[in-house]
């Protein structure tokens, strides 16, 4: 077991290594956008194998009542062992009583008129699968749709995926407290991986960590393309230690708390792109994984575009507050916001460590937000504030409001301020507060206005 101290030098390391290792402040670029394409370039297209598998012809009946996870399982196996296929699921109401766990070359189609509704019972979801619940790695109920260490594999199809938690899953979080105290401790004080086993297992206290609706864990050329999603458990779509991702045409509603519709966590070289989000949380995350536990992995998330989406709800584009193991190169661009919390929010608290760096944002429009950008280094939950993050080198233009509560507001600490901001071209029509900004080192703002007036930091009342 590693020691509380030892965990702090490893957490101390990285940051001397993120410090010394990274570009300080990249506005000296002709354009800030520039490394985008070469983002893009890098991202490639899973390749959909042509054959394909109908689960009809496996046994499974579409009338919503016959359990069709065994014929859509056999159809997955046989499809593994063949190179690889499309498993289909036809027109028709198919019930899973249990979890689906997809394999390499593997695709499952829900088509247009398909319906896969996953059961309520909570204990259909054992045995447990290694996964990741809030930043630490742990062993779990596992996800409703699974795949572990796979290549080449989705979910693609028009139709409509149900996760059904509402009586099952909804229920366990007013109860998950001390399992999730348990989970921390463990992954701060450096407990394997193995050992941590959560769920009833053996005993009978019951552990009530709710499990991700759709899981790829450390896969490479992921698709999820078009379905629709309900009613998840917790995060929806749960993107972890992966490579190379693409979602696109994805609708989210799904409005419970935690049901961040694509939560990309550890993951290199990801796109999500044309989705509509109605969710209970944030509706595109970028995550890294939590203190301890993600400075042992040592995987951050990096290289992602978000694009051409439409978000309401919670949050809408967002970054932590499990980030301990590095986010850099995120781009924003074109999305539409409808009513919301927070617009754009970078969150984390100073037990994280780990950086958020070369964040780029633009071509956004807001109908309405609490709070439109909020840079946050005192998310609740933190114990000790040894490990303050590093926040720098931002550049966020071309946002519209309609309505705000609070226009900017930047709270960094005095250990770790938030630096080299730059926020141009951003306009709201209305709004209740302009700044709440503190600790921060080269906060730009450059043709910036609320209520039809200018904003400047510092005001001109003011210095720095």
């Amino acid at each position: 077991m590693l020691s509380k101290r030892f965990a702090w030098l490893v957490g101390s390391f990285i940051m001397l290594a993120l410090l010394t290792t990274t570009a300080p402040w990249a506005w000296a670029e002709d354009d800030p956008w520039a490394g985008m394409q070469e983002v893009l370039e890098q991202i490639g297209q899973p390749q959909i194998p042509e054959k394909v598998l109908d689960v009809t012809d496996f046994g499974a009946v579409g009338d919503g009542e016959a359990d069709a996870r065994p014929a859509i399982q056999e159809a997955i196996d046989e499809a593994t062992a063949g190179g690889g296929a499309v498993v289909r699921l036809p027109e028709g109401e198919w019930f899973s009583d249990g979890p689906i766990h997809l394999k390499s070359n593997v695709f499952l189609e829900v088509t247009g008129d398909a319906r896969l509704v996953f059961t309520d019972r909570t204990d259909a979801y054992l045995p447990q699968v290694r996964t990741r619940w809030e930043g630490t790695e742990v062993y779990n109920y596992s996800p409703f749709i699974y795949a572990y260490q796979a290549v080449n594999v989705g979910l693609i199809g028009a139709g409509v995926v149900d996760g059904n938690a509402a009586e099952g899953f909804g229920q366990w979080r007013g109860r998950q407290g001390e399992a999730q105290r348990r989970l921390r401790e463990m992954g701060a004080e450096g407990v394997p991986v193995r050992e941590r086993i959560f769920g009833p297992g053996d005993d009978t206290r019951g552990d009530y960590l709710r499990p991700s609706m759709i899981q790829f864990y450390g896969c490479q050329n992921v698709l999820i393309e078009d379905v629709t999603i309900h009613d998840s458990p917790m995060w929806v779509n749960h993107l972890v230690y992966c490579y190379n991702v693409i979602v696109r045409g994805v609708t989210v509603d799904s409005r419970r708390l935690n049901n961040d519709g694509v939560a990309v966590d550890s993951s290199v070289n990801v796109l999500v792109e044309e989705c509509d989000f109605q969710t209970g949380d944030d509706s595109v995350v970028i995550k890294a994984g939590r203190d301890q536990d993600a400075w042992r992995v040592g995987r951050p998330s990096e290289n992602v575009v978000i694009r051409n989406n439409r978000m309401r709800g919670h949050n809408a584009l967002a970054v932590g507050s499990e980030m301990s193991g590095g986010v850099r190169n995120i781009y924003m661009h074109d999305n539409e916001l409808g009513r919301v919390r927070s617009a754009i929010y970078f969150k984390a608290n100073l037990d994280r460590g780990g950086a958020i760096e070369n964040l780029r944002v633009r071509d956004i429009t807001v109908e309405r937000a609490d709070r439109l950008i909020r840079f946050r280094t005192d998310y609740h939950g933190y114990r000790g504030g040894d490990h303050p993050p590093l926040y720098r080198d931002f550049v966020i233009e071309n946002v519209t409001a309609r309505q705000v509560g609070t226009l900017i507001q930047a709270t960094g600490v005095a250990e770790s301020p938030i630096r080299d901001v730059l926020l141009r071209d951003v306009v709201a029509e209305k709004a209740d507060t302009r700044l709440e900004v503190a600790n921060v080192e080269n906060f730009r703002l450059e043709n910036v206005k609320a209520n039809g007036e200018a904003v400047e930091y510092p005001p001109p009342d003011q210095t720095e």
